[in-house]
């Protein structure tokens, strides 16, 4: 009994900074199990999801605009990082802020078929010119979304996806909130003082 009650203690403290978003869990009879949506925070694990975190300067002034990625089943974050280049578990900018949390029984082919898709878009990406308005980061993870047909549509873009991070993503941490908004209410403090002044 008192063995078990410690084991049972030692299982909960290997998991007190892993969550799971139970509105995005699998549905039942699918062949994706509640393990494969954990997330870990402290190893930066964000299985099935869309990452964000903030661009210096630009995100400081427009805070809806940020450097995204996808991660694999693993959670492990591919992100068009820069010219020819994918970057596999080191965002360009830094530690992730934000995520959004997808289901993988609606991408076609499941838990393979998400996995099959970002990694085909990445290939694809290392082949490419990054460019910031027309083809970058989020270009990157509306082709792995359109190859999977996530959700039964090949319309992802990086409007779309700019808009549903800033309406469902979740943040991190305070820390990530805090990142992601102290310096824009910062700089709109120290405009309206100016304007109040001159």
């Amino acid at each position: 009994m008192t063995r078990s009650m410690s084991v049972m203690k030692s299982s909960e403290s290997n998991h007190s900074n892993i969550t799971t978003d139970t509105n995005n869990s699998a549905t039942p009879g699918s062949k994706e199990t509640l393990m494969d949506l954990f997330i870990d925070h402290q190893k930066q694990r964000y299985p099935f999801c869309v990452i964000w975190t903030p661009i210096p300067l630009l995100t400081w002034l427009f805070p809806f605009i940020g450097h995204m990625g996808i991660a694999m089943s693993s959670g492990i974050i591919r992100d068009f990082a820069g010219p020819y280049f994918v970057s596999e578990d080191n965002m360009a900018f830094g530690c992730p802020t934000k995520y959004w949390q997808l289901r993988p029984h609606l991408a076609r082919g499941g838990k393979n078929g998400w996995d099959h898709a970002v990694t085909e878009a990445s290939e694809e990406y290392k082949t490419r010119m990054h460019n910031l308005c027309c083809d970058n980061c989020h270009s990157h993870v509306a082709m792995a979304l359109n190859l999977m047909h996530y959700d039964g549509s090949t319309n992802w873009n990086m409007v779309k996806l700019a808009f549903l991070m800033l309406l469902k993503g979740k943040y991190v941490s305070v820390a990530g909130l805090l990142k992601t908004w102290v310096p824009f209410v910062l700089l709109v403090c120290i405009f309206a003082i100016i304007y109040m002044f001159v």
